[in-house]
């Protein structure tokens, strides 16, 4: 339910006389004026002041029904009980995915990310953690106003204040949920949260209490669920239930169970808690012994009817259930499965693509379904099979999930309008003339550099470009590199820091060497590489270079990206795209030191 604030507050004749009333009952504990309207401002106020409304109603000798103030929702609002085949596809790549070491995204990467999420079809984006910071509430409200189609999502702890923020971020979306979560395993209760197994419920029971002021639609989650005593989650589910969850997640937070454990625990689970089959039974999987998208299928056929995954399975520590190989498994075996969702599997690549731009996470080679290798074939024997009969060593095809739908038919000749409508194709929407004008140029740039285009080289030149327009600390001007057989490689940069021009020389055992030493030798940073990768965005010699580069200084991690055609210039420009992020690091709270 979501109360009507507004009236209710009339009810009592407005703002100061209701201001009045309550110091009149209580004058120790009442609520300011200026409490009241930021109830009215966001819309919902604390269960404890509520409670005391109903007090204060029979104290002036009123009838106060509070469902006389529900508000009523549109049938998009209101969440759907799942019976039938059709399976939630909850996509958390902006939330648990960026919890990736360096992983961390910008407001305006993320919405093309989201963007693009709903163009493939997932019924859920959780958008992010809004209390971590004032960034994420930021990013988590600037999707709940783009996203028209998906459910937007936050996650919030089962605490007040997290509850409130997430519910406050989400406001302006058509379709809201809010997801909070409280640890049910005995381990958990007992060393980290150091609470009582009643202290649990109770928390679990108040948090969906508050998340319901704000939507309808309330995801519970148990974390470390697969080792809670089953009895006690029957008991702390069917609770949540009553109190107004409509999904209830049931997370392998450390990736610890095993694919036929999880079916039986599903089963066994959903036949205890009362009112189970009242709600959608959701899984939320870990990768840590490989078992991430097995588990969830196994959920599935355990009764579940939502899948929490990520794209490319990125994630903390061994990542996430990959979206894409659940999503295929289910097309490819629906023999077996019987089981559909919404997903747009030509969409599948685009995603991959884009989030691995973004993150500077590359894709493995033989990652499944969309890593590159994943419809090459070497065996002589393999290659005459396909060429006769695709199915003969192909259970999909290429094109069915984007493969073959990545060609951009833009050129050197293609004017600015062409190109602006490309990238809102793309999901790409820059934020003013100065950026697009920027990032026109810089592809007439690649245009005259290379003869094909492709979807994935706007998307490595927009991340590019965006950040040369951000307010980085560390910009790239240029750079002069001489490399010669039996010579140590001298590189001299020239790059801006905080719009002083530095010039830096420096010599290293190869270029890439000399670079990061001569970067160094001014920025000083202290700072320990990580990771240095190298990623052809496309096909063939004149493909683009991306780079990313990995710092970590103390405890902060980053990750830089530059794109290029030349590979020295992106390599640059990564490591400098690692300072700006590392001087600028934000330090969030983390979900109870966990990712669920």
């Amino acid at each position: 339910m979501q109360l009507d604030i507004d009236r209710l507050i009339a009810y009592f004749g407005g703002v100061n006389a209701l201001a009045d009333a309550l110091k009149q009952y209580d004058p120790n504990h009442a609520a300011s004026t200026a409490a009241i309207y930021k109830w009215r401002t966001r819309g919902s106020m604390p269960l404890t002041q509520l409670q005391k409304l109903g007090e204060l109603a029979k104290y002036q000798g009123k009838s106060l029904d509070l469902n006389a103030f529900i508000k009523q929702q549109s049938e998009s609002e209101r969440p759907t009980m799942n019976t039938s085949n059709r399976v939630i596809i909850f996509d958390t790549t902006l939330r648990d995915g960026e919890q990736s070491p360096g992983a961390a995204m910008t407001k305006e990467e993320k919405i093309r990310v989201a963007r693009q999420l709903e163009k493939l079809g997932v019924d859920v984006i959780e958008a992010g953690f809004a209390a971590a910071s004032e960034g994420d509430w930021a990013a988590v409200n600037e999707i709940a106003k783009t996203i028209k189609n998906s459910t937007v999502c936050s996650l919030c702890r089962a605490v007040e204040r997290d509850i409130r923020r997430a519910g406050e971020a989400l406001a302006p979306a058509e379709k809201r949920r809010i997801h909070t979560f409280i640890a049910t395993s005995p381990i958990h209760m007992q060393h980290k949260l150091k609470m009582q197994p009643e202290q649990v419920i109770q928390a679990a029971v108040k948090a969906v209490q508050i998340a319901k002021e704000y939507t309808d639609d309330v995801e519970f989650s148990c974390e470390d669920a697969l080792r809670s005593d089953i009895d006690f989650l029957a008991k702390i589910c069917g609770k949540v239930i009553e109190a107004g969850a409509t999904t209830i997640n049931i997370p392998d937070t450390v990736g610890y169970s095993i694919p036929h454990k999880t079916e039986a625990f599903f089963r066994e689970l959903i036949a205890k808690t009362p009112n189970g089959d009242k709600v959608i039974w959701s899984a939320h999987c870990h990768n840590d012994l490989g078992l991430a998208v097995a588990n969830s299928l196994a959920a599935l056929q355990g009764g579940a009817r939502q899948v929490e995954c990520t794209i490319n399975g990125l994630g903390e520590r061994a990542g996430n259930a990959s979206l894409e190989e659940i999503t295929m498994a289910l097309k490819v075996r629906h023999d077996v499965f019987g089981l559909e969702t919404g997903i747009d599997t030509a969409q599948i690549v685009p995603a991959s693509k884009l989030v691995s731009t973004i993150t500077g996470y590359p894709v493995q080679p033989n990652k499944a379904v969309v890593g590159a290798n994943a419809f090459s074939h070497e065996s002589g024997i393999h290659q005459d099979g396909v060429l006769k009969h695709r199915e003969t060593y192909e259970i999909m095809s290429a094109e069915s999930v984007g493969w073959a739908n990545n060609r951009l038919t833009l050129g050197k000749l293609s004017g600015r309008n062409a190109f602006k409508t490309k990238l809102q194709e793309l999901g790409i929407e820059l934020d003013s003339e100065e950026a697009l004008n920027a990032a026109f140029a810089r592809f007439k740039e690649l245009a005259d550099k290379k003869r094909e285009i492709f979807d994935e080289d706007l998307h490595a030149l927009v991340s590019d470009e965006m950040s040369n327009l951000t307010q980085d600390d560390y910009k790239f001007v240029s750079q002069h590199i001489i490399t010669e057989t039996g010579e140590l490689p001298r590189a001299h940069i020239v790059f801006n820091v905080k719009g002083i021009e530095n010039h830096a020389e420096s010599t290293g055992s190869g270029p890439v060497d000399a670079i990061f030493k001569a970067i160094e030798s001014v920025a000083k940073s202290g700072s320990e590489l990580q990771i240095y990768s190298v990623n052809a965005v496309t096909e063939g010699t004149e493909s683009q270079g991306e780079t990313t580069v990995r710092l970590k200084k103390d405890n902060k991690v980053v990750n830089g990206q530059g794109a290029d055609t030349d590979i020295l210039v992106a390599t640059t420009k990564a490591y400098l795209s690692a300072l700006s992020k590392l001087s600028n690091h934000v330090e969030k709270i983390k979900a109870q030191g966990s990712s669920i």
